[in-house]
């Protein structure tokens, strides 16, 4: 394996890992206030969910821009043997959506409990919950436009 190969792979895990972990973070921090609701109210449980399940659009995303890094170095059949610049081109388009999807997924989750609160004292106010997390998500959206971009369109350099 070229270090260029080995520099995009660890691109792809970083998108996935990174992205992954934001949403892993998030999911249970909203889980935790989700359940706090739901034991003073079961019937609100499924709204409590809808809340829990955005922070978890994160790690969808770095696992997207993961596989298409992975397809794009052919790592499923005979790894390409990818330039040093190559394999840091790759990196660095899996950066945006890896960092990015770390912290959004942690914030949209603050967003997330705040709006279940408000969903245990109002239930007719979850539909503003959901627009106010989906504001964060904005953010995790466009980092996910930048490094689909940046990975999938830039041609790949081979050592011969």
């Amino acid at each position: 394996m070229t270090t260029g190969t080995f520099l995009a792979i660890l691109g792809a895990a970083l998108a996935a890992g990174l992205a992954g972990c934001g949403s892993a973070i998030g999911v249970g921090m909203a889980g935790k206030a989700a359940t706090g609701v739901v034991a003073e109210d079961p019937d609100k449980f499924s709204k409590c969910l809808v809340l829990q399940l955005l922070p978890g659009t994160q790690g969808i995303y770095g696992l997207l821009i993961a596989f298409i890094a992975m397809i794009k170095v052919n790592v499923f059949g005979d790894p390409l043997a990818l330039t040093t610049a190559s394999g840091l081109t790759i990196l660095a388009g899996c950066l945006p959506i890896a960092i990015v999807g770390l912290i959004s997924g942690i914030y949209q989750a603050k967003v997330a409990v705040a709006g279940m609160a408000m969903t245990a004292k109002r239930p007719e106010e979850s539909g503003k919950a959901i627009v106010l997390i989906v504001m964060v998500e904005t953010y995790a959206v466009l980092a996910l436009l930048v490094s689909f971009l940046a990975v999938f369109i830039p041609q790949v350099s081979t050592i011969a």
